[in-house]
């Protein structure tokens, strides 16, 4: 099986990282900003899904 791409990949892990730097934002009382960076957390991992599907029904056969 073909490697998933690595744009799915570095859009999980920038997700994962913006969670992170959210997590730390609240530890040190900046409350303001962990709603933005959780919304951009987010969007990363949403990106990093619609990218996995479409490359999977992109690797299916096309029956017409």
């Amino acid at each position: 099986m073909k490697q998933i791409p690595s744009g799915v990949a570095a859009l999980a892990v920038l997700g994962t990282a913006l969670v992170s730097f959210a997590f730390q934002l609240r530890a040190q009382g900046y409350e303001q900003y962990v709603q933005d960076v959780a919304f951009l957390a987010g969007t990363a991992y949403f990106a990093a899904i619609m990218a996995a599907v479409m490359w999977l029904s992109a690797r299916r056969p096309h029956s017409s």
